[in-house]
Protein backbone atom coordinates (compact mmCIF):
# COMPACT_ATOMS: atom_id res chain seq x y z
CA UNK A 1 0.00 0.00 0.00
CA UNK A 2 1.69 3.24 -0.92
CA UNK A 3 2.13 5.44 1.84
CA UNK A 4 0.35 9.01 2.43
CA UNK A 5 2.24 11.96 1.10
CA UNK A 6 3.97 14.03 4.20
CA UNK A 7 2.26 16.94 3.79
CA UNK A 8 -0.99 15.01 3.17
CA UNK A 9 -0.13 13.71 7.30
CA UNK A 10 0.81 17.19 8.11
CA UNK A 11 -2.65 18.62 6.90
CA UNK A 12 -4.74 16.09 9.12
CA UNK A 13 -2.90 16.33 12.34
CA UNK A 14 -3.12 20.10 11.84
CA UNK A 15 -6.99 19.83 11.40
CA UNK A 16 -7.44 16.86 14.12
CA UNK A 17 -5.40 18.89 16.76
CA UNK A 18 -7.55 21.97 16.39
CA UNK A 19 -11.10 20.13 15.68
CA UNK A 20 -9.88 18.69 18.94
CA UNK A 21 -10.00 21.97 21.00
CA UNK A 22 -13.64 22.65 22.51
CA UNK A 23 -13.23 26.36 22.39
CA UNK A 24 -9.94 27.64 20.75
CA UNK A 25 -8.36 30.71 22.02
CA UNK A 26 -6.69 34.21 20.05
CA UNK A 27 -3.57 32.41 20.03
CA UNK A 28 -4.55 29.03 18.66
CA UNK A 29 -6.22 30.69 16.12
CA UNK A 30 -3.87 32.59 15.09
CA UNK A 31 -1.37 29.59 14.68
CA UNK A 32 -4.05 27.54 12.97
CA UNK A 33 -4.56 30.25 10.16
CA UNK A 34 -0.76 30.80 9.47
CA UNK A 35 -0.31 26.79 9.66
CA UNK A 36 -3.52 25.84 7.49
CA UNK A 37 -3.59 27.62 4.09
CA UNK A 38 0.10 26.59 2.96
CA UNK A 39 0.06 22.71 4.32
CA UNK A 40 -3.47 22.80 2.58
CA UNK A 41 -1.97 24.00 -0.94
CA UNK A 42 0.68 21.54 -0.82
CA UNK A 43 -1.97 18.38 0.27
CA UNK A 44 -3.35 16.05 -2.28
CA UNK A 45 -7.07 16.12 -3.41
CA UNK A 46 -8.40 13.22 -0.60
CA UNK A 47 -6.63 14.94 2.33
CA UNK A 48 -8.02 18.23 1.43
CA UNK A 49 -11.89 17.01 0.87
CA UNK A 50 -10.93 15.15 4.47
CA UNK A 51 -9.73 18.32 6.41
CA UNK A 52 -12.73 20.79 4.85
CA UNK A 53 -15.48 17.93 5.97
CA UNK A 54 -13.63 17.90 9.86
CA UNK A 55 -13.56 21.72 9.69
CA UNK A 56 -17.47 22.10 8.62
CA UNK A 57 -18.15 20.47 12.15
CA UNK A 58 -15.96 23.35 13.90
CA UNK A 59 -18.30 26.23 15.87
CA UNK A 60 -15.47 28.45 15.75
CA UNK A 61 -13.15 29.01 12.86
CA UNK A 62 -10.75 31.95 11.88
CA UNK A 63 -12.30 33.93 9.62
CA UNK A 64 -9.47 34.15 7.09
CA UNK A 65 -9.87 30.23 7.08
CA UNK A 66 -13.58 30.31 6.58
CA UNK A 67 -13.22 32.73 3.44
CA UNK A 68 -10.29 30.28 2.08
CA UNK A 69 -12.88 27.32 2.08
CA UNK A 70 -15.39 29.09 0.95
CA UNK A 71 -14.15 30.18 -1.91
CA UNK A 72 -12.85 26.92 -3.14
CA UNK A 73 -14.37 25.01 -5.92
CA UNK A 74 -17.82 23.77 -4.98
CA UNK A 75 -16.17 20.31 -5.30
CA UNK A 76 -14.47 21.19 -2.34
CA UNK A 77 -16.24 24.08 -0.53
CA UNK A 78 -19.76 22.59 -0.91
CA UNK A 79 -19.87 20.67 2.20
CA UNK A 80 -18.18 23.75 4.29
CA UNK A 81 -20.84 25.77 3.13
CA UNK A 82 -24.08 23.93 3.24
CA UNK A 83 -23.43 22.91 6.75
CA UNK A 84 -20.73 24.79 8.69
CA UNK A 85 -21.90 26.32 11.95
CA UNK A 86 -19.53 29.26 12.01
CA UNK A 87 -20.46 30.78 8.97
CA UNK A 88 -22.68 34.20 9.96
CA UNK A 89 -25.58 35.44 7.76
CA UNK A 90 -23.21 37.97 6.00
CA UNK A 91 -20.58 35.59 5.13
CA UNK A 92 -23.02 33.09 3.56
CA UNK A 93 -24.54 36.18 1.31
CA UNK A 94 -21.15 37.66 0.62
CA UNK A 95 -19.85 34.74 -0.56
CA UNK A 96 -23.49 33.84 -2.93
CA UNK A 97 -23.20 37.15 -4.50
CA UNK A 98 -19.44 36.88 -5.27
CA UNK A 99 -18.59 33.17 -5.92
CA UNK A 100 -21.25 32.48 -8.42
CA UNK A 101 -24.59 30.19 -9.03
CA UNK A 102 -22.98 27.06 -7.82
CA UNK A 103 -21.97 28.46 -4.42
CA UNK A 104 -25.45 30.51 -3.88
CA UNK A 105 -26.87 26.69 -4.34
CA UNK A 106 -24.55 25.86 -1.87
CA UNK A 107 -26.13 28.35 0.67
CA UNK A 108 -29.45 27.15 -0.48
CA UNK A 109 -29.11 24.17 0.88
CA UNK A 110 -28.70 25.14 4.32
CA UNK A 111 -31.08 23.97 6.85
CA UNK A 112 -32.54 27.10 8.27
CA UNK A 113 -32.10 30.26 6.25
CA UNK A 114 -32.40 33.48 7.79
CA UNK A 115 -35.43 35.90 6.19
CA UNK A 116 -32.04 37.60 5.60
CA UNK A 117 -30.06 35.35 3.64
CA UNK A 118 -33.40 34.43 1.56
CA UNK A 119 -33.81 37.97 0.58
CA UNK A 120 -30.58 37.79 -0.68
CA UNK A 121 -31.01 34.72 -2.83
CA UNK A 122 -34.12 36.00 -4.11
CA UNK A 123 -32.11 39.66 -5.35
CA UNK A 124 -29.90 37.50 -6.26
CA UNK A 125 -32.16 35.53 -8.45
CA UNK A 126 -33.84 38.18 -9.77
CA UNK A 127 -31.04 39.38 -11.42
CA UNK A 128 -29.87 36.20 -12.84
CA UNK A 129 -33.48 36.27 -14.42
CA UNK A 130 -32.74 39.00 -16.59
CA UNK A 131 -29.63 37.70 -17.94
CA UNK A 132 -31.41 34.40 -18.55
CA UNK A 133 -32.70 33.75 -21.95
CA UNK A 134 -36.00 34.28 -22.58
CA UNK A 135 -37.17 30.73 -23.49
CA UNK A 136 -36.60 29.59 -19.41
CA UNK A 137 -39.26 32.05 -18.68
CA UNK A 138 -41.99 29.59 -19.70
CA UNK A 139 -41.24 27.27 -17.77
CA UNK A 140 -41.27 29.06 -14.32
CA UNK A 141 -44.43 30.47 -15.52
CA UNK A 142 -45.88 26.73 -15.67
CA UNK A 143 -44.12 26.21 -12.42
CA UNK A 144 -46.00 28.91 -10.82
CA UNK A 145 -49.74 27.77 -12.96
CA UNK A 146 -49.43 24.23 -11.28
CA UNK A 147 -49.08 26.02 -7.72
CA UNK A 148 -52.01 27.70 -8.06
CA UNK A 149 -53.72 25.18 -9.74
CA UNK A 150 -52.92 23.01 -6.38
CA UNK A 151 -54.54 25.60 -4.05
CA UNK A 152 -50.64 26.36 -2.89
CA UNK A 153 -50.40 30.08 -1.67
CA UNK A 154 -46.21 30.42 -2.16
CA UNK A 155 -44.50 33.72 -1.87
CA UNK A 156 -41.92 34.76 -4.49
CA UNK A 157 -39.13 34.40 -1.68
CA UNK A 158 -40.19 30.47 -1.13
CA UNK A 159 -40.83 29.55 -4.29
CA UNK A 160 -36.77 30.79 -5.22
CA UNK A 161 -35.63 29.09 -2.30
CA UNK A 162 -37.24 25.44 -3.87
CA UNK A 163 -36.24 25.84 -7.15
CA UNK A 164 -32.44 26.48 -5.08
CA UNK A 165 -32.88 23.10 -3.43
CA UNK A 166 -34.16 21.44 -6.23
CA UNK A 167 -31.15 22.24 -8.30
CA UNK A 168 -29.24 20.61 -5.04
CA UNK A 169 -31.12 17.81 -5.03
CA UNK A 170 -31.07 17.48 -8.39
CA UNK A 171 -27.44 17.07 -8.94
CA UNK A 172 -27.02 15.09 -5.73
CA UNK A 173 -29.30 12.32 -6.87
CA UNK A 174 -27.56 12.63 -10.74
CA UNK A 175 -24.22 11.85 -9.10
CA UNK A 176 -26.15 8.98 -7.03
CA UNK A 177 -27.50 7.59 -10.15
CA UNK A 178 -24.31 6.98 -12.03
CA UNK A 179 -23.46 4.27 -9.31
CA UNK A 180 -24.65 0.59 -10.52
CA UNK A 181 -27.32 -0.43 -8.21
CA UNK A 182 -25.18 -3.66 -6.71
CA UNK A 183 -22.04 -1.32 -5.75
CA UNK A 184 -23.39 -1.53 -1.71
CA UNK A 185 -23.65 -5.01 -1.50
CA UNK A 186 -20.53 -5.40 -3.59
CA UNK A 187 -18.53 -3.47 -0.95
CA UNK A 188 -20.14 -5.40 1.80
CA UNK A 189 -19.12 -8.83 0.20
CA UNK A 190 -15.76 -7.90 -0.12
CA UNK A 191 -15.52 -6.13 3.78
CA UNK A 192 -16.88 -9.85 4.57
CA UNK A 193 -14.60 -11.76 2.74
CA UNK A 194 -11.59 -9.67 3.58
CA UNK A 195 -12.17 -10.11 7.53
CA UNK A 196 -12.87 -13.71 7.28
CA UNK A 197 -9.16 -13.98 6.00
CA UNK A 198 -8.21 -11.41 8.36
CA UNK A 199 -6.13 -9.75 5.62
CA UNK A 200 -6.64 -6.34 7.35
CA UNK A 201 -4.54 -4.26 4.38
CA UNK A 202 -6.93 -5.31 2.18
CA UNK A 203 -10.04 -4.91 4.31
CA UNK A 204 -8.70 -1.25 4.90
CA UNK A 205 -8.60 -0.51 0.89
CA UNK A 206 -12.21 -1.59 0.72
CA UNK A 207 -13.86 0.07 3.74
CA UNK A 208 -11.97 3.21 2.22
CA UNK A 209 -13.79 2.36 -0.94
CA UNK A 210 -17.02 1.74 0.50
CA UNK A 211 -16.73 5.10 2.49
CA UNK A 212 -15.67 7.12 -0.30
CA UNK A 213 -12.94 8.35 1.72
CA UNK A 214 -9.33 7.98 1.64
CA UNK A 215 -7.25 5.11 2.89
CA UNK A 216 -5.49 7.39 6.09
CA UNK A 217 -9.14 7.58 7.15
CA UNK A 218 -9.90 3.80 7.13
CA UNK A 219 -6.56 3.00 8.53
CA UNK A 220 -7.18 5.56 11.49
CA UNK A 221 -10.97 4.02 12.02
CA UNK A 222 -9.04 0.36 12.33
CA UNK A 223 -6.68 1.89 15.00
CA UNK A 224 -9.21 2.36 17.26
CA UNK A 225 -8.37 -1.24 19.12
CA UNK A 226 -12.24 -1.01 21.15
CA UNK A 227 -13.69 -1.98 17.54
CA UNK A 228 -16.27 1.24 18.32
CA UNK A 229 -14.92 3.66 15.13
CA UNK A 230 -15.27 0.35 12.96
CA UNK A 231 -18.26 -0.88 14.48
CA UNK A 232 -19.62 3.01 13.94
CA UNK A 233 -18.75 2.93 10.00
CA UNK A 234 -20.37 -0.28 9.57
CA UNK A 235 -23.57 0.69 11.22
CA UNK A 236 -23.28 3.89 8.75
CA UNK A 237 -22.79 1.75 5.43
CA UNK A 238 -25.88 -0.65 6.70
CA UNK A 239 -23.84 -4.10 7.59
CA UNK A 240 -26.26 -6.45 8.69
CA UNK A 241 -25.61 -6.92 12.48
CA UNK A 242 -24.47 -10.49 12.46
CA UNK A 243 -21.99 -9.61 9.26
CA UNK A 244 -20.95 -6.75 11.36
CA UNK A 245 -20.27 -8.62 14.58
CA UNK A 246 -18.35 -11.21 12.63
CA UNK A 247 -16.00 -8.76 11.46
CA UNK A 248 -15.01 -7.25 14.27
CA UNK A 249 -14.40 -10.37 16.19
CA UNK A 250 -12.25 -11.25 13.01
CA UNK A 251 -10.45 -8.45 13.38
CA UNK A 252 -9.93 -7.74 16.85
CA UNK A 253 -10.07 -11.09 18.32
CA UNK A 254 -9.75 -9.87 21.90
CA UNK A 255 -13.38 -8.59 21.53
CA UNK A 256 -14.76 -11.82 20.60
CA UNK A 257 -15.87 -12.54 24.48
CA UNK A 258 -17.49 -9.51 24.26
CA UNK A 259 -19.56 -10.49 20.93
CA UNK A 260 -20.18 -13.75 22.19
CA UNK A 261 -22.22 -13.30 25.34
CA UNK A 262 -19.29 -13.75 27.75
CA UNK A 263 -19.41 -10.52 28.93
CA UNK A 264 -22.82 -8.55 29.62
CA UNK A 265 -22.28 -5.30 28.06
CA UNK A 266 -24.28 -5.13 24.61
CA UNK A 267 -22.02 -4.13 21.39
CA UNK A 268 -22.52 -1.36 19.32
CA UNK A 269 -23.64 -3.70 16.37
CA UNK A 270 -25.56 -6.22 18.28
CA UNK A 271 -25.84 -9.78 18.94
CA UNK A 272 -23.93 -12.31 16.82
CA UNK A 273 -24.92 -15.14 15.37
CA UNK A 274 -24.13 -18.37 17.03
CA UNK A 275 -21.47 -20.57 15.02
CA UNK A 276 -20.28 -17.01 12.96
CA UNK A 277 -16.74 -16.96 14.65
Amino acid sequence: MPLMRMKDVVLMATVSTFESMPQPGRHELRQFSELFEPVFKASGAEARRNAIAALSRCATLPEQIARFIACQPIGLAAIFITTSPALSDEFLIEIARSQGPTHARAVAARDNLSVKVVDALVSLHTALDKQAPEEIAPRRDAETALFEEQGFVVTREEQVRQQLKALVQRDTLARAAEAPESLEDMSMNLLVRFARLREARNFSHALADALGSSRWLSERIMLDLSGQQLATALMALGAEPVDGQFMLAQLYPHLAANIDGKNPRPHPLGRARSGTL
